[in-house]
């Protein structure tokens, strides 16, 4: 990809500083984008167990019908919290902020970020929206019960300390905008000579279409959350009806925000996967540019299909057909990237290590995520499953089942390049097999009674739900060992795993290019492209690079 030499520091960005600080300064203040990637790295990956332990409990609890280990108000709170920390806190962060602060640059030749100031700002940003919903836990009122989605109008009139945990969300999202702001910036000024658009990695296309989505799609939700913080402390009457308000309004303006952020979620992990199955198939990508384009006829699509959420919500017939019709016009980019993916590895030389089988799990999940997804988009199917469990399994094949596998794809496979160590190749196969078991396990009972008419949310359930329940909670035993399992063996080799050379899976675009882990500034001179990205001819040459 790149024409002749990279000239490379042999110090790493670890023995490396961009200030005069040194200790946790070094990092607290830092502005280099690697240490930034890190540091939500650390603080994601915290939140992320923080909500696995939530839904362990929340399980626990429906092991059984009636009381088993919590109150109905403390089981509120639980999947209240669940759903803000997995949302806000990890999932919609947690690719761009950590693989995209990390790798971007490096893809496309850059020594940083275009603001490398308000990147650092980001992650503070970041942290204080965070701090605020644990403060909201502990405030007169207690922890908020209301859903994730704050849903009007039990959210202003609830005594919990509503305001306070979506302000915390309304923090969270300039943090996403300010990142949004620096990647967008960076795609269109900092690209290493030679690479056009069309040279980009298929990482960066999706990171770019997501960028856009932070930034446009993000300031909805701010104002819908100031909103209800004004009606909650003023009495405003914007959405309670007993005030004169309308609370379809909110809906309206929470999912207008809340769906593109679905594809914040997915189009980053859509990239991952774009740079994974050629490495590992040692194939040129199937179909570079209909991949590029259907990243960003995605997000287009996605701001227009925000109304599929409220089909019994009272919307008129007409707007309910054009919602579902514009719901399954969206499946057709993403058909187009499963397409292209499994067609890459069509008479490939297939290399299954750990990051290639996470994406072979996230391709199964995903797919029965998306194709269930058609189900409740349709209009008479959705009348009988909506606000069931089966929207549960839905939901979370989708954003666990896509999102969250290829988190730990990414986490597999860029691990050498990030910390200059391997992990334990047997012990990761071991974790997505299970992981895969554990999942089904879990989710895919929740199907069955949704179909079956078991409503989500309810802290109880009728006996004949229990086996199924059963079942599901086991799984979530399962899904816990195989949690501890991944991370364990990640946690373990940053510190004792064996060097990592260079370039371990052999892959093409330019973080291979340079050391492991990569210099201070990624690269001792701004590499020239020459060639097209996923061009496998210059492996060898790398390879020659690197002794």
């Amino acid at each position: 990809m790149a024409n002749g030499t990279i000239a490379v520091s042999e110090k790493s960005f670890y023995e490396e500083s961009t200030n005069k600080h040194s200790g946790i300064l070094a990092w607290l203040l830092t502005t280099d984008h690697k240490r930034i990637g890190l540091m939500y790295l650390y603080t994601i990956s915290g939140f992320f167990i923080v909500g696995v332990i939530l839904g362990l409990l929340m399980r626990l609890e429906l092991i059984a019908p009636g009381e088993t280990i919590v109150s109905a108000q403390t089981y509120n709170t639980f999947f209240t919290l669940h759903g803000v920390i997995m949302i806000f806190l990890f999932i919609v962060p947690g690719l761009p902020a950590i693989f995209g602060n990390f790798f971007l640059p490096i893809q496309l030749g850059a020594k940083d970020v275009s603001f490398p100031r308000l990147n650092l700002l980001s992650w503070y940003v970041y942290m204080i929206g965070a701090v605020l919903v644990l403060v909201s836990l502990f405030l007169p009122g207690g922890p908020i019960d209301t859903g994730w989605t704050f849903y009007i109008p039990y959210s202003v009139r609830t005594g919990t300390n509503v305001s306070l945990a979506i302000f915390a969300a309304f923090v969270l999202g300039f943090s996403s905008i300010l990142t949004g702001i620096n990647f967008v910036t960076t795609v269109h000024r900092l690209r290493a000579p030679g690479m056009g658009f069309f040279r980009m990695p298929l990482f960066i296309w999706s990171i770019y279409s997501t960028a856009w989505i932070q930034i446009i799609a993000t300031p909805i939700i701010g104002i819908t959350i100031l909103l209800v913080i004004l009606e909650r402390a003023f009495g405003v009457g914007i959405f309670d009806p007993a005030l004169g308000g309308d609370p379809i309004l909110y809906q309206h303006l929470f999912w207008i925000y809340s769906h593109p952020a679905v594809y914040i979620m997915i189009l980053p992990a859509m990239g991952v996967v774009s740079e994974i199955i050629p490495t590992f198939a040692r194939r040129t990508i199937f179909g570079y540019k209909a991949i590029a384009f259907s990243s960003l006829a995605i997000a287009f699509v996605g701001y227009l299909v925000w109304a599929h959420h409220m089909f019994t919500s009272g919307i008129s017939d007409t707007a309910r057909i054009i919602f579902s019709l514009l719901t399954f016009i969206v499946a057709l980019p993403s058909g187009v990237k499963v397409f292209n993916w499994v067609a890459t590895m069509y008479k490939g030389s297939i290399d299954p290590k750990p990051p290639l089988l996470w994406v072979m799990a996230f391709i199964v999940l995903f797919s029965i995520g998306g194709l269930t997804g058609l189900v409740v988009g349709s209009l008479a199917t959705d009348i009988h499953l909506h606000d069931t469990y089966f929207v549960v399994a839905h939901f979370h094949y989708v954003m666990f089942g896509g999102t969250g596998t290829i988190f730990f794809a990414a986490l597999y496979y860029w691990f050498p390049k990030m910390f200059g160590r391997m992990y334990n190749i047997k012990l990761a196969n071991w974790g997505v097999g299970l992981f895969f078991v554990a999942f089904n396990m879990l989710y895919f009972p929740k199907f069955i009674l949704g179909y079956m008419g078991m409503p989500r949310r309810y802290f109880d359930y009728l006996p004949e739900f229990t086996d199924l329940h059963v079942i599901s909670t086991v799984g979530s035993w399962l899904m816990g060992i195989t949690m501890i399992i991944v991370f364990g063996n990640i946690f373990y080799s940053a510190f004792k795993g064996p060097k990592a050379p260079r370039n371990p899976w052999g892959g093409v675009t330019l973080e291979w290019h340079t050391a492991s882990p990569p210099p201070l500034e990624n690269f001792h001179e701004i590499p020239t492209v020459t060639r097209e990205p996923y061009d496998f001819s210059q492996l060898e040459e790398m390879n020659d690079e690197s002794k």
